[in-house]
């Protein structure tokens, strides 16, 4: 049975820990994370945008584990080593090839977002996992029979026609017109899961839309 630790999911920030070792994203402070620190054998990074990349904890992380590594897309490598990762410690994984660690093995592929953006699926000892956040449509990607699914289902349709109508009528700037574009309604992600999971399957819904006021 794989673990999990939803440490946050959200415009907000994204992080999660798997089997305790394994952190995939990292747009929170270092105090979210710090508990884990010590037991961590890999960061996943998906994309740069500051909800799941924050320099600060990289830093900090980088710094207290020395051998830690990072993993990412090649759009990874610069920002990396900005925030103070040595070169040596950063694993390239591009998508649609199999990486096998000491932990099991990771498959990246592709998602459709407004930066060069990747999910992650992970087959573990205790089970096989995909991670997927920030895109507007899983068309291609399969994950039949996985143990848990880790899937993006920011806004119901309804509502976000909604706030583009008003929005429209007030004469506003409607982002939620982008929003549609760059992230997984609940819809569409209860669609997909319903096509690819099994009957001991689990899933969490990510990167759920939190309406302000």
């Amino acid at each position: 049975m794989v673990t999990y630790d939803v440490i946050n999911s959200g415009s907000d920030g994204n992080a999660v820990v798997l089997n305790g070792s394994i952190l995939i994203d990292c747009g929170v402070p270092y105090k979210a994370v710090s508990k884990y620190a010590g037991n961590l054998k890999q960061v996943l990074l998906t994309h740069t945008h500051c909800d799941h990349f924050t320099p600060s904890t990289i830093r900090r992380l980088a710094a207290d584990r020395p051998t830690l590594r990072f993993g990412g897309g090649r759009w990874m490598i610069e920002p990396l080593l900005m925030a103070g990762v040595r070169k040596m410690n950063i694993d390239i994984l591009d998508a649609d090839h199999a990486y096998k660690f000491g932990f099991g093995t990771v498959i990246p592929f592709k998602l459709s977002h407004n930066v060069p953006n990747q999910g992650y699926k992970l087959h573990l000892p205790g089970g096989r996992v995909i991670y997927a956040t920030d895109t507007g449509t899983l068309a291609g990607i399969t994950a039949k029979d996985y143990d848990l699914y880790l899937v993006e289902a920011d806004y119901e349709d309804e509502d976000i026609q909604e706030r583009i109508r008003q929005k429209q009528k007030a004469g506003e700037y409607a982002y939620e017109r982008n929003v549609l574009y760059n992230h997984l309604s609940k819809a569409r992600c209860d669609n997909w899961i319903s096509q690819n999971i099994g009957p001991t399957g689990q899933y969490i819904y990510m990167h759920q839309h939190r309406q302000e006021g």
